[in-house]
């Protein structure tokens, strides 16, 4: 089986517009959290959320392209023009068909569904824009890419809430190490940050109206984020030979389910994930020198994440770093497990594991080193990165230092 390796990455999400941007956000544990702005913001309970500031749509896409791409696709099309360019391809001739694109999305064209009900039930209108249904659909981001880049390989959306963005990376990864493929775009994009995404999630009332505070004591649940990260996988014999820049391999990947409870997770399911992960990889537990934790903030997947992290790790548990970056991009539901990539290249490439910001006391139930509020120098030769969904679903990504 081939090797596969990472050569290009972008992303747009409440930290910075670009990876750069992103990463010194990350160095320095900056929360990008804060008041939402949209409309009817005021009838909601909760009224925080990291959202994308200073964007202007305008300054990335033309009216036409405007009229056919939600939120989430554009969010998805920036951070692959940003991927591609890093990695110095160029898909013409052969290269097209055999590179495809796969996107994590979970909730698809959100803010052109909010816009349309309110079009039809409360403006009273009978019609709404031409292009709802090629809007809304959660592929959009993934067929924009594709056309965009010329790209004609294997090409979809995964959509399995939570863990869509680290099946949909470790699906692109299985591609290219099968051979299906030479070069894959992958990552995730989500744009929940509107009037009907927000109301729907408060009524789980996992949502919490202050802060996001993963593994602390004092936390009071998740705070939802927006924005999209996309990559280059590439095979690593390929890479070598066109003399590209090399940013980590991707060395396994571990998917399990819970079968159990649609909200509630257990502790065998990630358990099993993980431990899969690092036999795809053939990394023992010894060998994690990280790993970035799902770590929504809520009791439910805290305590249940660090147990499953215990039992999978044994007594490697307690030196291995775990941080939750969702402290400070939120939680982007579809898209979070591929910007949260970015931090382990981070720890990989520069020895620097990002902070879980806003930790303000310890849970006994969550007895390992989550490297609260600020960010650590450490040496990482490999990591793991966890994605748990609604649903039961378990997606663990793998990473070795290049």
């Amino acid at each position: 089986m081939r090797r596969v390796v990472l050569t290009g990455a972008g992303t747009i999400n409440a930290l910075g517009h670009d990876v750069p941007s992103t990463l010194q956000a990350l160095r320095e544990g900056r929360c990008g959290i804060g008041p939402l702005q949209f409309r009817d913001v005021e009838r909601l309970a909760i009224r925080i959320g990291a959202q994308i500031k200073d964007y202007d749509e305008a300054a990335h896409f033309t009216r036409q392209q405007l009229a056919l791409h939600d939120r989430f696709t554009q969010f998805a099309l920036i951070a692959a023009r940003e991927a591609v360019a890093r990695s110095g391809l160029a898909f013409d001739g052969e290269l097209g068909p055999r590179t495809g694109v796969i996107l994590g999305n979970s909730g698809g064209g959100l803010s052109t569904i909010d816009d349309s009900y309110r079009a039809v039930f409360e403006e009273g209108k009978n019609r709404v824009h031409p292009f709802t249904v090629p809007r809304l659909m959660a592929n959009a981001a993934s067929s924009a890419v594709s056309m965009a880049h010329g790209l004609m390989g294997p090409s979809f959306t995964v959509s399995s809430a939570c863990a869509s963005s680290n099946h949909a990376i470790g699906l692109a990864f299985q591609m290219i190490r099968s051979g299906m493929a030479d070069i894959m775009l992958t990552g995730g994009s989500e744009a929940m940050l509107c009037f009907g995404g927000i109301k729907a999630w408060e009524g789980l009332r996992v949502m919490s109206p202050d802060a996001c505070r993963p593994f602390s004591a004092t936390r009071n649940g998740m705070v939802e984020g927006e924005g999209a990260a996309v990559f280059v996988l590439e095979d690593r014999d390929r890479a070598t030979a066109r003399g590209a820049e090399i940013l980590a391999e991707v060395a396994g990947f571990g998917m399990t389910a819970d079968a159990g409870d649609i909200v509630m997770p257990t502790v065998e399911g990630p358990e099993r994930a993980i431990r899969a992960a690092l036999a795809d990889a053939g990394l023992n537990p010894e060998d994690v020198d990280y790993i970035n934790a799902h770590g929504t903030g809520t009791a439910a997947n805290d305590r249940t994440e660090c147990a499953a992290v215990a039992r999978a790790l044994g007594p490697q548990a307690e030196r291995v770093l775990i941080s939750s970056t969702k402290s400070m991009h939120g939680h982007l539901i579809g898209g979070t497990g591929a910007v949260e990539l970015l931090a382990c290249l981070m720890a990989l490439r520069e020895g620097i594991v990002a902070p879980t910001v806003g930790w303000e006391a310890p849970d006994p139930d969550c007895p390992l080193d989550v490297v609260p509020n600020v960010a650590r120098e450490a040496r990482v030769a490999a990591c793991l990165s966890n994605a748990f969904a609604f649903g039961g679903l378990n997606a663990v990504l793998a990473l070795r230092a290049a």
